[in-house]
């Protein structure tokens, strides 16, 4: 396959096919795993994360697909910054998955504004700024791909994860508000939910976590979903199922639930 370069920026490639994606969040877990995949498959992956080290060791892996740019999504002018880089270098972005997140876990008697406050920031706001030049250029041209990724935990709240499920519900909610008005211009959005999946993150746990999957796992369970035209991709079933549950019950039953999650 053959690739072509720009004069401005010799070391740039762009695929034939036009087939851009850029993941966010890449340094680490589901979002290295993701890209990794999606260059395998002959996308040309932009890749962001904020550690540079984690980005290179990624990128020499298939330096002709995956591509660094790196970058604290907390920063709003940073991120549109950034979606211009990719699409000067690499083209039009066909997907965005916008995977960038934090978790810590929480409790009302060590209750931390400042650590509620960053998860907001990386999590949500994270998200948001990467969301404004991504719509901005997808509208403008009627196509293009958006996937967010939340969790399952914002379906319900759960204790142990105030900021975290807080963060989580709204993306699912800001997605169900943006559907409508992005299909109307032609650019599909999808919100990705997985449960509990076995990363550098969720190795942090210290309490027990059901229907624990696979990093490979997930990234099926995504690559599936990116590839069908669901509006929400969410995995593994059994946990899925469980917290939808969850949240039809009586505020009595399921607060009865909930407190034997205290520690």
């Amino acid at each position: 396959m053959p690739i072509t370069t720009t004069p401005d920026h010799p070391s740039a490639t762009r695929a034939p096919s036009g087939r851009v994606a850029w993941v966010t969040g890449a340094g680490s877990g589901i979002g290295r795993a993701l890209a990794r995949r999606l260059a395998q498959e002959g996308w040309n992956v932009a890749i962001s994360a904020r550690t540079v080290q984690d980005l290179e060791t990624l990128a020499d892996e298939m330096p002709d697909r995956l591509h660094p740019f790196p970058l604290d999504v907390t920063d709003a002018a940073a991120s549109d910054d950034t979606v211009a880089q990719i699409e000067d270098r690499l083209g039009p972005i066909d997907l965005a998955v916008l995977n960038a997140g934090t978790y810590r876990r929480d409790a009302v008697y060590s209750f931390d504004l400042a650590a509620f406050r960053r998860t907001v920031d990386v999590n949500l706001m994270g998200t948001v700024h990467c969301l404004a030049p991504l719509m901005r250029g997808m509208v403008a041209r009627q196509a293009g791909h958006i996937a967010v990724v939340s969790s399952v935990v914002g379906y319900v709240g759960l204790p142990g994860a105030m900021a975290y499920g807080a963060t989580k519900a709204a993306l699912i909610n800001m997605c169900e508000a943006l559907y409508p008005q992005l299909s109307g211009r032609q650019v599909r959005l999808s919100v990705i939910n997985p449960g509990f999946v076995d990363t550098p993150l969720t190795q942090q746990n210290d309490f027990p976590m059901p229907f624990l999957i696979s990093v490979d796992a997930a990234v099926d369970h995504i690559m599936a979903g990116l590839k069908s035209r669901r509006f929400e991709i969410a995995f593994p079933w059994k946990m899925v199922l469980s917290l939808k549950l969850l949240a039809l019950l009586p505020s009595r039953l399921f607060f009865a639930i909930t407190r034997k999650m205290v520690r």
